[in-house]
């Protein structure tokens, strides 16, 4: 199987210093143009932006975009009731969003924070992203979730054409809750993200933060497990979620094209990793936004 094809790169790097482990910075524009022209050889499609990441729409529209799949999102809405004037802001984005990504269109529109679509008012916001999708600005659209109580709460509301959440070794919990067998047979378009939980998953242990000493050990025993299959742990990581049959794209975000051909290199590896035994249910350690690194 050719589990390259379902490689899509991440650019939140691109437009913002993001990262436990990036010691980089903000990926230089130049770059950027070699990744996607590295992209674009090895027939990788997804590029999966957001009006959030800085500047990252903005670099991205500094190339051609011509065969990919361009999936953005909606801005972040604060409120605890979404007003007229939160859909004015979410079109307005939009179509700031095709500006400078210099697109008439785009492979699809995901709803940055689930919640918004969950507090009164959230229908006006699913209503407009389904306009933008009739007019045929967006070929899908979707949300974002981050656990599978958020994704329950979605699926009530309507069935999205595709849903971007998190898996990784740590975090399997989409997986055995069957969450990510339900949402393939309903013929829903699955993205993963947090493959490397922002790098964590490929640090040294002796450069972990003292933050995940609870979870030392997990870390730890991953590091011994991918050693014991043969593995490195970018190799471990990759396999396990890539070769999950009900995942069709599996986001990395990159920094440089020394990552970019390791990643390709890790990708056409046919070997899974067993990760029995390594999953956390602790959202404090699987979650970044509830990690306390300063």
């Amino acid at each position: 199987m050719n589990t390259i094809s379902k490689f899509g790169l991440g650019t939140v790097q691109w437009g913002l210093h993001y990262g436990v482990a990036n010691q980089q910075g903000i990926t230089a524009p130049e770059t950027v143009t070699a990744l996607l022209c590295g992209a674009r050889h090895y027939g990788i499609k997804v590029l999966d932006t957001a009006s959030l990441y800085g500047k990252s729409e903005e670099v991205l529209g500094l190339n051609s975009l011509e065969g990919f799949k361009v999936v953005t999102k909606t801005p972040g809405f604060t409120t605890a009731h979404i007003s007229d004037l939160d859909v004015n802001q979410l079109n307005a984005t939009f179509r700031n969003s095709l500006n400078v990504l210099a697109q008439q269109k785009i492979y699809a529109l995901l709803i940055h924070h689930a919640e918004n679509l969950l507090v009164p008012g959230g229908e006006k916001l699913l209503s407009a992203m389904m306009h933008l999708k009739e007019k045929g600005l967006v070929e899908k659209i979707g949300v974002s979730v981050y656990d599978s109580s958020q994704l329950d709460a979605v699926l009530k509301k309507f069935k999205p054409d595709l849903v971007q959440l998190p898996l990784s070794v740590l975090d399997q919990r989409m997986l055995s809750s069957g969450h990510l067998e339900l949402l393939k047979n309903d013929g829903i378009e699955i993205h993963v993200r947090s493959v490397f939980l922002q790098g964590l998953l490929l640090m040294s242990l002796c450069d972990i933060p003292a933050f995940f000493n609870p979870v030392r050990s997990l870390l730890t025993r991953f590091h011994a497990a991918a050693h014991a299959q043969g593995l490195t742990v970018s190799q471990a990581a990759i396999g396990f979620v890539k070769n999950i049959p009900f995942v069709d794209t599996v986001l990395i975000g990159l920094d440089n094209m020394e990552q970019f051909r390791s990643c390709i290199d890790d990708f056409a590896i046919e070997q899974n990793f067993d990760a029995a035994g390594l999953a956390c249910s602790d959202p404090v350690f699987i979650n970044p936004s509830h990690w306390q690194l300063k």
